[in-house]
């Protein structure tokens, strides 16, 4: 069973890469246009690899929820992070969205160059206060140009069954932000492990809360907010 689990993670893996080089590169054309034309072109390549994923390894995935979200106005979505299959999925789920991530992934070659092409909110960790304001700064603003906003709040991967410090940048920008608030659990660690090459087969199921109202809440409270939805849905690991 395993070595299927190689050979398939192996096409995978082969075919995203190819599949990152050609989008990097060709999507440098799109850079004279507007957001949402690189966008358009560039998010497509995210929904090849969610395709691919399914064809090669029967990675697939169920959204609960999803009649919570409101896509006529665009959310700040705080989510549970184990893996790298939400960056891809999310392109797919939610409309047009700005990604929180740390700059110095702009730094690799091919994804760094895709990633720039979304203007994603790059941050540099160790600059503090510096590194808040600019998260609350460029997310209302963001979100005033009709962009989505993904925010992972304990900051790295987590592995199944386990859950990380919750920061306070996301519950800060929520509480300064206008829009819905959306807490977001899975899975996919269970499939695909952080750093992991193999990718098991398998339903990753996503859950999205209702609305999260913080007009009465403290930042304290929202973070608990996030904890106990994540808690809600995790996943003991099964060492398979």
């Amino acid at each position: 069973m395993k070595f299927f689990w190689f050979i398939g993670s192996l096409l995978y893996a082969i075919g995203q890469t190819v599949s990152m080089i050609l989008f990097s590169v060709l999507g440098q054309f799109t850079r004279p246009f507007s957001f949402q034309t690189r966008y358009a072109f560039m998010h497509y390549w995210a929904r090849f690899c969610l395709t691919w994923l399914r064809w090669t390894c029967g990675l697939r995935y169920k959204v609960h929820g999803m009649e919570h979200v409101d896509e006529t106005q665009p959310g700040l979505i705080l989510s549970r992070h184990e893996s790298a299959w939400e960056t891809l999925a999310f392109q797919q789920i939610f409309p047009r969205q700005a990604y929180v991530l740390k700059r110095e992934l702009l730094k690799i070659p091919f994804f760094g160059w895709g990633m720039k092409l979304l203007h994603p909110i790059a941050i540099d960790r160790s600059a503090g206060r510096q590194a808040l304001n600019q998260l609350l700064s460029e997310g209302q603003a963001r979100l005033k140009q009709g962009d989505w906003i993904v925010l992972f709040p304990e900051g790295t991967r987590m592995p199944p069954g386990q859950i990380g410090k919750i920061n306070v940048g996301g519950a800060m920008l929520a509480k300064k932000v206008n829009c819905p608030i959306y807490l977001v659990a899975h899975n996919a660690g269970s499939y695909w492990p952080k750093n992991s090459f193999i990718k098991r087969p398998g339903l990753i199921e996503m859950h999205i809360s209702p609305p999260l109202d913080v007009s009465e809440m403290s930042v304290a409270e929202i973070n608990q907010a996030i904890e106990d939805w994540y808690s809600r849905f995790l996943e003991k690991p099964d060492n398979k």
